[in-house]
């Protein structure tokens, strides 16, 4: 994954999670993945999120994929 695209997912999750009120750790109950995957995640440091990550977060975030890996 380029460092464009991490850099891209990681502010659009923050801002899709921020726009929704949500704390890391809640997306992360919602999503059903660890906090510590949501703040790597966010922080660019998650190098290559599984599709099935992402589908997760999308929907606890009520977006599809397309919407948090879109340049």
């Amino acid at each position: 994954m380029s460092e464009s695209s991490k850099n891209n997912i990681s502010k659009t999750v923050k801002r899709f999670r921020e726009k929704m009120g949500l704390s890391q750790e809640k997306l992360a109950r919602l999503a059903d993945v660890s906090n510590n995957t949501i703040i790597n995640i966010e922080a660019g440091k998650q190098d290559n999120p599984t599709i099935e990550t992402l589908k997760k977060i999308a929907k606890a975030l009520e977006v599809g994929v397309d919407d948090l890996i879109r340049d």
